[in-house]
């Protein structure tokens, strides 16, 4: 199939909430493609979130976030798992970390 000059698929779309100490994703999986990330802090900490597709190498970064703010990261996802998590001093192993499958 082809597309029109000039457009683009429109990407798929994830929530991500994080309160202390996990982390809530809006589905389960996404298909492959571009995916807009956005981080919702609903905690009274601040939060960041990492995402690697898992036997990857590379990590991306939303940024540290304030309680009751959001922040989108957008990013291109081939099939797998990726494991997303908080990065701030020992939220991680508190449990804020879960999967996402990408189909």
């Amino acid at each position: 199939m082809a597309f029109a000059f000039g457009y683009h698929p429109t990407p798929a779309r994830l929530g991500v909430s994080a309160e202390e100490f996990h982390l809530t994703l809006t589905r389960p999986a996404v298909k492959a493609g571009v995916l807009e990330i956005e981080l919702q802090n609903d905690g009274e900490d601040p939060h960041d979130l990492r995402v690697r597709r898992i036997g990857g190498s590379h990590t991306f970064t939303i940024p540290l976030t304030q309680p009751g703010k959001r922040r989108t990261l957008a990013l291109h996802v081939r099939p797998g798992r990726y494991r997303l998590w908080c990065s701030i001093a020992d939220h991680r192993a508190l449990g804020m970390q879960t999967d996402l499958r990408v189909r």
